[in-house]
């Protein structure tokens, strides 16, 4: 075993000592039960469309190395490369949402991926979630310490932008996790009353204008509310799964409601998980999440400098309120929604996107992270 000494002062040794060691140990523990999951749900997926069994689990496990090399490397960086990556990956994620209006691939109804020969797709508003939420972090931090400084304004300019390219797409569920990450900031930035209460107000007659505007939006609503005035296939399917799975599951591989849920292996896996592995493994990996999300955020609130107090509680929120999404939607609790579960849906985007996430976020929260950084 090896074994690095307090007093070792390489970078190596100075990012062994001073990364939240629990929250890696917990990411580690969430991709090695992607590893599991996607051998356990994709074949089905893959032999409807013909393929080979393992075409998806084949490409996830080129995808699950380059994540995890890549959220370890991002994590030895210091809070000011954190915010200049941040700026790279935001520039070229904004312009490649742009793109999809023009070059992207239309799937179900909305241009959210571009086709990459040997890469299937990618999807840039997965990219643009952690990287605002840094640099949104930097502005809000340097309004409060200059207060001449527009960084109310221009926060404000960005996210508004981003969220006019999401919903145009459309993606609703995108939107709100941008809007709902940098209501968070705003949150711990400090802000007068009524403006909180007008951000209030202002995000349910957004969610009320969606439901009169986007159809798809209206549809999901009705079946949520009443399940028999639509198809609600899929999530009764999920929830066959669950059931059939109970406490322990019918063992890997046993599972049968898999082969009739065309998104098993993406929007729905916890369904898979539910059925073969059972109502324990799918607590087990729901606290995963949580724990990860509230050692982000308890680390946030020990910091000294505002900006990674700010960048951290963005990064920590997106990470657990994505995967909320996911599994609260997968159980009925909330419409459907179609996001991917971080590290354990199949999907190349999302993998090196939410790599880039929590790279940044154990980055931001290593102790003492303050004294290294240079504003």
């Amino acid at each position: 075993m090896i074994q690095v000494p307090r007093d070792d002062r390489s970078v190596i040794g100075q990012w062994w000592w001073t990364v939240d060691r629990w929250a890696l140990g917990a990411i580690l523990a969430i991709m090695a039960f992607g590893v599991l999951l996607t051998l356990a749900a994709s074949p089905p997926a893959a032999e409807r469309i013909g393929a080979d069994s393992f075409v998806f689990a084949k490409r996830q496990f080129i995808f699950l190395p380059i994540a995890l090399a890549l959220t370890l490397a991002i994590s030895l960086a210091s809070p000011r490369h954190v915010r200049r990556l941040a700026l790279l990956v935001f520039c070229g994620s904004v312009v490649l949402l742009a793109l999809t209006f023009v070059i992207g691939v239309e799937i179900k109804g909305a241009r959210r991926w571009i086709a990459v020969p040997g890469l299937s797709s990618v999807q840039p508003s997965e990219f643009v979630k952690p990287s605002l939420a840094v640099i949104s972090a930097w502005l809000l931090a340097q309004s409060r310490a200059e207060r001449r400084a527009p960084g109310y304004i221009l926060s404000t300019l960005l996210v508004g932008a981003v969220l006019a390219l999401l919903l145009m797409q459309p993606d609703l569920g995108m939107s709100i996790v941008v809007a709902a990450v940098w209501a968070a900031q705003l949150f711990v930035v400090g802000l007068p009353m009524w403006v909180a209460g007008f951000g209030v107000v202002g995000g349910a007659a957004s969610l009320v204008g969606a439901y009169f505007v986007f159809s798809h939006v209206r549809s999901r609503f009705d079946r949520f509310l009443d399940p028999s005035s639509g198809d609600n296939y899929q999530v009764n399917t999920a929830l066959e799964a669950f059931m059939n799975g109970s406490l322990f599951g019918r063992g890997p591989g046993e599972g049968t409601v898999k082969a009739q849920l065309p998104d098993a292996h993406t929007d729905f896996v916890m369904a898979v998980c539910g059925e073969e592995f059972g109502l324990i493994v799918c607590l087990i990996i729901l606290g995963l999440f949580a724990f990860v999300t509230m050692r982000a955020l308890q680390r946030a609130s020990k910091e000294t400098s505002l900006f990674i107090t700010l960048a951290a509680t963005g990064l920590g929120v997106q990470f657990g309120l994505q995967a909320a999404i996911n599994m609260a939607s997968t159980i009925q609790l909330i419409p459907a929604k179609g996001m991917t579960l971080p590290f354990i849906s199949y999907g190349g985007s999302s993998a090196l996107a939410m790599a880039i996430c929590v790279g940044m976020m154990l980055s931001l929260t290593r102790e003492h992270a303050g004294l290294r950084e240079a504003v």
